[in-house]
């Protein structure tokens, strides 16, 4: 190993004691910001750390209001969409109203005509009594081409 030259300081070199002094407050290395404190663990060790603020306690739960029961709110929400219901039901029988009193007058049509139908019978059996024989008539009836005059005959028995 070569030989190192020796380093010459041009004053020497003294070691003194460092003056008594009171101990300087600790400084904090982190600015302080909110949640951030200086916190004694429990060992001992005073560390740096995120703290969080005391809970709060909770709001009272307020107590359920007295008075609409949820049945008559449902109903109250209802009632529109029936009496909407009930107010259409009611134009549709004023548009139908016409055509329901010709159906009514035709259906006592019918029942006339069901009663006169019920009577005929009876009148021609009263009427049969006192007529002559009945006599049977027999047609022929003959056309050439869709479009040809209709030639008949007519027989009397």
């Amino acid at each position: 190993m070569p030989h190192e030259p020796a380093i010459h300081h041009p004053e020497p070199i003294t070691w003194q004691p460092a003056p008594a002094t009171t101990p300087a407050p600790l400084v904090p290395v982190f600015p302080e910001q909110a949640g951030i404190a200086l916190v004694t663990l429990p060992d001992g060790t005073r560390t740096l750390a995120y703290t969080h603020p005391a809970p709060a306690e909770p709001a009272p739960v307020p107590a359920p209001a007295a008075g609409v029961p949820g049945w008559a709110k449902t109903t109250a929400l209802l009632a529109p969409t029936l009496g909407g219901g009930i107010g259409a039901a009611g134009i549709g029988i004023s548009y139908a109203t016409p055509g329901l009193i010709a159906l009514t007058e035709a259906l006592w049509a019918l029942v006339a005509l069901i009663a006169a139908g019920a009577a005929l019978p009876v009148l021609l059996r009263a009427g049969r009594g006192r007529s002559a024989p009945t006599a049977h008539i027999t047609q022929h009836i003959t056309a050439t081409g869709l479009f040809g005059r209709a030639h008949g005959t007519t027989n009397h028995r």
